[in-house]
């Protein structure tokens, strides 16, 4: 007998997650069948964007949504053997059955050095995102200027990275004098604080005075109104996510931005990671390429124990993590 324990949604967020809003239950699970397998999750992501989809996809009482590393614990599948690791997307329990549709392995060249859990990380979903985000929506040139907010979190400091690879001008932003230093370690050219400048716009501009031709929009609202002037013409903005504004109950309202789209023929484009989702063998091969060589560094967030997920959680929404925010269990 298996019991699987899993973090529900006991009733949907207001404003900032809060403990009392998630359940741990706990499930029996029924034996297997043939074709099935029965995986134990290692370890488990957290990432903001399971905020706003959680009122769109979960009804009160519903597993919350996630993704985990899983290894194969018991199976009636001959294609699945027992030991092997599987990334799956069961949400936040700790065992799970699965029929073999819509687990990946982890590849079987899978580097020794490198822990499993990065495949929720700069190998998996955010590295998947910063590559695609960037490299196809900004499409940026040897020499441009790359503007990345959210700057040391687990996608924000990938983007960066991946701008200096391909000989742009990264500049970032982000919350702590800690994280700002982050950034400087991992090769940003430029880095400030975005909470204790006296101006956005003035910190904006300080750090490039020439504007920016690529803009990498992970939090909205009221940076966007600042940022957005200071495009350059032709100057393309790829939007991955808005998480100023997640927990708000009454959309912020600001400077609206065709002016800006108009007058400066800006490109602004929201995407999906999962579009390219048929191609994440080619980024997950040259992700890989740039860690093993170096040039793509990484840091993990980790959070000891399943029943800290809800906390490890909460804390993207306060700034805990630099890096990818990860739950071992």
């Amino acid at each position: 007998m298996v019991v699987a324990k899993s973090w529900t949604m006991a009733r949907h967020f207001e404003a900032i997650p809060k403990p009392d809003e998630f359940k741990l239950i706990e499930k029996e699970l029924p034996p297997l069948k043939d074709g099935e397998v029965l995986l134990e999750s290692e370890f488990l992501s957290v990432d903001p964007y399971m905020r706003p989809y959680s009122r769109q996809f979960l009804k009160e009482g519903d597993v919350m949504m996630g993704s985990q590393v899983a290894r194969v614990v018991e199976s009636k599948n001959p294609n699945i053997a027992v030991g092997t690791y599987y990334v799956a997307n069961s949400g936040w329990t700790t065992h799970f059955i699965s029929d073999g549709q819509g687990i990946h392995a982890l590849p079987p060249t899978w580097p020794e050095s490198l822990p499993r859990s990065l495949a929720l990380g700069v190998l998996g979903m955010p590295g998947y995102t910063a590559y695609f985000g960037l490299l196809d929506i900004c499409n940026p040139k040897e020499g441009e200027v790359v503007l990345v907010n959210c700057a040391a979190g687990a996608v924000g400091s990938l983007v960066g990275q991946i701008a200096k690879i391909k000989g742009c001008k990264a500049v970032g932003s982000a919350g702590s004098d800690d994280k700002v230093a982050y950034l400087k370690e991992i090769g940003f050219d430029e880095a400030f604080n975005y909470k204790t400048v006296s101006s956005l716009a003035e910190a904006l501009k300080q750090a490039s005075p020439e504007g920016y031709d690529c803009y990498f929009e992970n939090v909205g609202g009221k940076y966007a109104d600042a940022a957005l002037p200071q495009m350059k013409t032709f100057g393309r903005v790829s939007v991955c996510g808005s998480i100023s504004m997640y927990n708000d109950s009454v959309l912020q309202t600001g400077p609206y931005i065709q002016p800006y789209l108009l007058f400066k023929q800006l490109r602004m484009e929201g995407f999906i990671v999962t579009r390219w989702e048929d191609r994440y063998p080619e980024a997950q091969k040259h992700l890989l390429e740039w860690v093993l060589e170096g040039k793509l560094k990484y840091r993990e967030h980790v959070i000891n124990g399943f029943e800290n997920m809800p906390l490890g959680f909460i804390g993207l929404f306060k700034g805990d993590n630099i890096g990818k925010a990860i739950i071992k269990v």
